[in-house]
């Protein structure tokens, strides 16, 4: 395992020429760049690419809702967190469709759009993913979890190894089937942590301290999100010992500030994966994706680029 930390740097015109000295320092073993700790990134999201949407059924008429970028590109699928939906990734989308790839996302049952279908007859969600790209036509494809969504694509990459490019799993517990590692997990958070406000739990302190527009809107899409509060099961057992059997290559990123997954924490699963990656977002707590997009995307398409099959 290779671990990178990633820190904020000031805009300036040297911005491009600092990158590129990020990924050959990176390419060359563990590095940090030099960081400006009073520097947050307050970009709103950009204007999207075109994009088709549609309803899949997969099963007991239910239907999700989707979208997708279409194109010949390879096929890149974003896995939204248990506070989020199909519509929380507006800062991934056009850099993944201006990079070439096909992206598309969606919402599980019970969130934006999506049906919730029978409680007594929940399926699964990897096996509600595999039945929406069966319909689209897609057979392989890279999966880019957060949080909640990185459980589901974990267990979806480990259930089909042959359909999966890569994975990408961001701030999230995964092993949740590992009795140890989360009962060490939930001593980090007090008692009566579940019953904070979301942005609070999600979003790190320098992000809501700098960037009240971005908070604003993610409290508004985060409000719209669940509809209907249930949880499907996994096809397996996610557990350390599991993660062991990832075949295809892995990228597992946390923030520096993440409540759920910080760094100690990532770096007990890493330590599992063979074929793995790892990063740490400077000044993100568990919503990396959105509070520090840049450099999200930045290791994102690194990431993919090297395995873009």
């Amino acid at each position: 395992m290779s671990m990178i930390m990633i820190r904020r740097v000031r805009l300036s015109p040297l911005r491009p020429i600092l990158v590129a000295l990020v990924f050959v320092l990176a390419a060359l073993g563990p590095t940090t760049t030099m960081a400006d700790p009073f520097v947050v990134e307050t970009a709103m999201p950009p204007p999207q690419a075109p994009a088709g949407e549609g309803m899949a059924a997969v099963g007991d008429g239910t239907r999700l809702w989707y979208w997708d970028t279409g194109g010949n590109g390879p096929v890149v699928v974003l896995l939204h967190a248990g506070v989020g939906s199909g519509a929380m990734w507006p800062y991934q989308q056009p850099a993944l469709a201006a990079a070439g790839y096909r992206v598309i996302g969606y919402s599980r049952r019970g969130f934006y759009r999506s049906d919730a279908g029978p409680k007594e007859q929940p399926g699964t969600a990897a096996g509600d993913l595999l039945k929406l790209l069966d319909g689209l036509g897609v057979n392989r494809f890279h999966l880019v979890g957060t949080a909640a969504g990185g459980i589901y694509a974990t267990d979806l990459a480990l259930a089909e190894p042959k359909r999966v490019i890569s994975l990408t799993i961001a701030c999230s517990l995964v092993t949740v089937d590992d009795d140890a590692y989360m009962k060490q997990s939930a001593a980090l958070r007090p008692k009566g942590f579940n019953e904070m406000p979301a942005s609070f739990r999600e979003l790190g302190p320098a992000y809501r301290a700098a960037h009240a527009e971005g908070v604003a809107l993610w409290d508004r899409l985060q409000s719209e999100a669940l509809h209907t509060n249930f949880r499907q099961p996994l096809l397996g057992k996610l557990t350390l010992d599991a993660l062991e059997s990832l075949t295809m290559p892995v990228l597992m990123l946390t923030g520096d500030a993440d409540l759920y997954t910080p760094p100690p924490m990532l770096k007990k699963m890493a330590d599992r994966v063979k074929n793995g990656r790892t990063a740490v977002v400077d000044g993100a707590g568990h919503s990396a994706h959105w509070e520090q997009p840049a450099a999200f995307n930045r290791l994102l398409l690194d990431f993919l680029a090297a395995h873009r099959g």
